[in-house]
C-alpha cells in the first residue's frame, strides 16, 4: 500500500474514467448554453461568513459539514460547500444588477462537505448548477427546472420526475410555522435528538430527517401547500402547469424543503424512480432574499445543484455511457536515429492537422516500437525510413488487419481522415 493515499471521501479520477467525466461536463455545458446561461467562475474558498449568512448558521452543512480554518491574517476562510451563495456573493460584489435582467448563469465546480462518505457521494465532489437572477416570476423557475430535466434525459435518463412544493415567503411562512411548530412539540418525546434541536433552530428541516421514527410523525404534519398566501399559491401553480405543458412528471411532495435557509416558494427535487429510496439526482429552488442577506439590492433568485459523481455512477449502472475514441489515433514509428527527427517532424504535422498522435520517447528499436504502437490502442502505425520505400513516402500499416502500404507524407493526413470514415461505415454496417 502507497505511504500517501488520498484523504477519505476524496479520490483521483484516472483514465479512463477521467474520459467519462469530460464527455459528462461537455453535454452538461452544451445544454446549459442551448438555455442561454453563461459560465461563472468563482474561488474554490469564501469568507465564512458568506455560508453563514446565505446559507444559515442553523444548518447542518454549517454547524457540521464545512472545511473552516483562519488563514495567516487570522481572516475565517472556508472551502465552498455549496455554489448558489458564492454566485450570488459576486453578483452583488460586480453589481450584476445593473447588468440587463435576468442574469442566467451555470458552473462545473468542485464542493466540500465533511459528510459520511457513500456511493457516488464524496467530501470533495463535481456539481452542475445554475442560477437565474433577477426575476420573481414562475417563468424563471420553470426554466431552470427545465433545464436540469432535460440534461438528465438527453444524458440517457428519460423517467425523471420532479418532486415539488413551496416553502412560502415571509408573508405565510410564520404563521405556518406557528402550526408546523405546534405539531411538533406534541410529538416531541418520539423526535431523535437532531430533530429536537431543529425545532428550535431550524423546524422546516425536521422534514428532511432520516429517521424513519420521525419521517413518520412528519408524513402527520399540516403541509405548508394548506397555509399558502395567494401569491405563492399561484405561484406554485403556475410552475407545476407550466411544467406539465412541457410534457415533465410532476408529483407534489410536501416533504420538500432542501436543507438551506435561503429557499423561499419553489423547492424541487429531480428523482429517478429506478433508484429506488436513493433516487433524488439533484435539487434546488427559490431563494428571493438571499442577495439582501449579502448586502446587495433585494434580487429575487432561482437555481438547481446537481452532484456529477452520483449522475455519472447511474448513468454507467444503466449502460449509458458512449464508448469514447479519445486515445491515440496514430503512433509514428522510425528505425534508428538517422531518422528520428524525420519523425518528429511528422507526428507535430499530424497534431496540427488535428489527429491525436504519438512517437516513442525512449529510443527503442522500430520492433519495440511497433509493440508500443499496438499497445497504444492506436489504429494505425506509420513507419519512417523503411528500405525500399520512395522518398517522401512512408509506410502506413493497419495494426488491427495487418496490412500495409507506402503513402505520401504529406497526404498522411487527408488518407487517414479517409480512412477512418471507412473503417467507421464498415463497423456500422456490420
Amino acid at each position: 500500500m502507497s505511504r500517501y493515499q488520498a484523504p477519505r471521501g476524496m479520490r483521483d479520477v484516472l483514465p479512463p474514467e477521467s474520459e467519462r467525466w469530460q464527455w459528462l461536463v461537455s453535454r452538461c455545458r452544451e445544454m446549459a448554453h442551448r438555455y442561454g446561461y453563461r459560465e461563472i467562475r468563482t474561488p474554490l474558498v469564501e469568507h465564512t461568513e458568506v455560508f453563514l449568512k446565505g446559507v444559515g448558521e442553523g444548518t447542518d452543512i454549517v454547524e457540521h459539514e464545512m472545511y473552516t480554518f483562519a488563514d495567516r491574517a487570522g481572516r475565517s476562510l472556508s472551502l465552498r460547500p455549496e455554489g448558489t451563495a458564492g454566485v450570488v456573493r459576486a453578483y452583488v460584489e460586480h453589481g450584476m444588477h445593473t447588468w440587463p435582467q435576468p442574469v442566467k448563469l451555470y458552473y462545473v465546480a468542485e464542493m466540500f462537505r465533511y459528510d459520511r462518505p457513500q456511493a457516488g457521494r464524496y467530501r470533495q465532489h463535481t456539481q452542475f448548477g445554475a442560477e437565474v437572477l433577477g426575476v420573481a416570476e414562475p417563468a424563471a423557475d420553470v426554466d431552470v427546472l427545465s433545464l436540469a430535466v432535460r440534461t438528465l434525459q438527453a444524458l440517457g435518463l428519460r423517467e425523471v420526475r420532479v418532486h415539488l412544493n413551496s416553502v412560502g415567503d415571509s408573508k405565510c411562512r410564520p404563521g405556518y410555522l406557528q402550526v408546523f411548530r405546534e405539531y411538533f412539540q406534541a410529538h416531541y418525546d418520539r423526535l431523535d435528538e437532531d430533530s429536537r434541536r431543529r425545532l428550535v433552530t431550524n423546524p422546516l428541516r425536521i422534514l428532511d430527517s432520516k429517521v424513519e421514527q420521525t419521517r413518520e410523525i412528519a408524513r402527520g404534519a399540516p403541509r405548508m401547500l394548506d397555509y399558502l398566501c395567494p401569491d405563492c399559491r399561484a405561484h406554485f401553480d403556475a410552475v407545476r402547469r407550466h411544467l406539465e405543458v412541457l410534457g415533465i412528471a410532476v408529483e407534489v411532495d410536501p416533504l420538500i424543503v432542501r436543507g438551506l435557509d435561503y429557499y423561499t416558494r419553489t423547492a424541487a427535487e429531480v428523482h429517478y424512480p429506478k433508484l429506488g429510496a436513493q433516487s433524488t439526482l439533484f435539487g434546488g429552488g427559490r431563494y428571493d432574499g438571499l442577495a439582501e442577506v449579502l448586502g446587495g439590492p433585494a434580487t429575487p433568485g432561482v437555481g438547481f445543484g446537481m452532484g456529477l459523481e452520483r449522475v455519472l455512477m447511474v448513468l454507467e449502472e444503466e449502460g449509458l455511457v458512449p464508448d469514447l475514441a479519445t486515445g491515440v489515433q496514430v503512433y509514428v514509428c522510425h528505425d534508428g536515429p538517422p531518422w528520428e527527427e524525420e519523425a518528429l517532424r511528422l507526428v507535430d504535422f499530424l497534431r496540427g492537422s488535428g489527429l491525436r498522435a504519438d512517437r516513442d520517447l525512449l529510443g527503442r528499436s522500430l520492433r519495440a516500437q511497433l509493440r508500443a504502437a499496438s499497445r497504444s490502442g492506436a489504429r494505425w502505425a506509420v513507419l519512417v525510413g523503411v528500405a525500399e520505400v520512395p522518398s517522401g513516402y512512408v509506410v502506413l500499416r493497419d495494426l488491427r488487419a495487418g496490412d500495409q502500404r507506402p503513402v505520401p507524407a504529406d497526404q498522411l493526413p487527408r488518407i487517414l481522415v479517409q480512412e477512418e470514415g471507412e473503417c467507421g461505415r464498415t463497423g456500422a454496417a456490420s
